[in-house]
Parts: structure tokens; C-alpha cells; sequence
């Protein structure tokens, strides 16, 4: 099967957040990487936690997740699909981001 996931621009997925969509934004950086900046909402589980932490994330709500360039929350949108979440990775990761970010 092809390595399909779904994408949202880092617009579409502002536009959400801003509207007070009930969605969860987690990001699979680092922490020396969240900690140079990182949207407000996000939660932080780095890419390798993320098996081990798997029940943070509420099955019922879709999740965006989010990196650096969008590569390592492509793998991450495609694991959690895999898994029956309803995952979408945000393109372009934090270098495309225009909203405002916490440090």
C-alpha cells in the first residue's frame, strides 16, 4: 500500500485552532527544538515517545501533528492512521508556520 496521509497547510490548521475547533496539535520534535518555539496549543511528544505515550492521545478527536519540515510528522501521521486515529500531518512543519509560537 501507498504511503498515503492526509496534509493541512500550516494556514488551514491555524484557521482551526483559531475558530476553537476541538482538535489536538501535537508535536514530535524535540525538546531543545519545542523549546526555541512551538505553536501555543500543541502538546510535545517527540517522535520516539510517541509509542510509549500513545494513550495521551484522545481517539475520538482528530490530531494534527507537527515538526520541524513536516518529515518526521509525516511518519508520525502515518503510525497513528495506521492505529485508527483520525491523523493529518501539517506541511512544511514549524519553518512554514505563520501564526504566533511560544518559547
Amino acid at each position: 500500500m501507498e504511503d498515503q496521509v492526509k496534509e493541512i497547510t500550516p494556514e488551514q490548521l491555524m484557521a482551526k485552532l483559531e475558530q476553537g475547533e476541538d482538535i489536538q496539535v501535537i508535536d514530535v520534535r524535540e525538546p531543545e527544538e519545542w523549546n526555541e518555539g512551538h505553536i501555543p496549543q500543541a502538546k510535545l511528544i517527540p517522535l520516539m515517545s510517541l509509542p510509549a505515550r500513545i494513550d495521551e492521545l484522545d481517539v475520538e478527536k482528530p490530531v494534527y501533528m507537527v515538526c520541524r519540515s513536516g518529515a518526521r510528522s509525516h511518519r508520525a501521521t502515518q503510525y497513528l492512521t495506521d492505529l485508527g486515529y483520525d491523523a493529518t500531518n501539517m506541511v512544511g512543519g514549524m519553518l512554514a508556520w505563520p501564526g504566533k509560537v511560544e518559547q
